[in-house]
């Protein structure tokens, strides 16, 4: 029981630290995430006050309110 108790504790360690690294991941994936979407941002709106008599035919381009700007507080400890 104690051996089956100390393979279990090794492996919890493990899946912990592999978190980590995917939470550390995420966040940094966000917020490449976020600098293209201010990018993309930017550029049609340079584009649109250049002249773009039709109106802007793109919808709003807002993920941050779709996507968790912080991976970290999931809720998971």
């Amino acid at each position: 029981m104690e051996r089956l108790n100390s393979k279990l504790y090794l492996q919890n360690c493990y899946i912990m630290k592999e978190n980590e690294k995917l939470r550390k991941k995420a966040q940094l994936l966000n917020q490449e995430n976020q600098a293209l979407l201010s990018e993309l941002k930017q550029k049609l709106s340079k584009a649109d006050t250049k002249g773009n008599p039709e109106g802007n035919t793109i919808p709003e381009l807002n993920l941050s309110s779709s996507s968790n700007p912080d991976p970290s507080s999931s809720g998971n400890p």
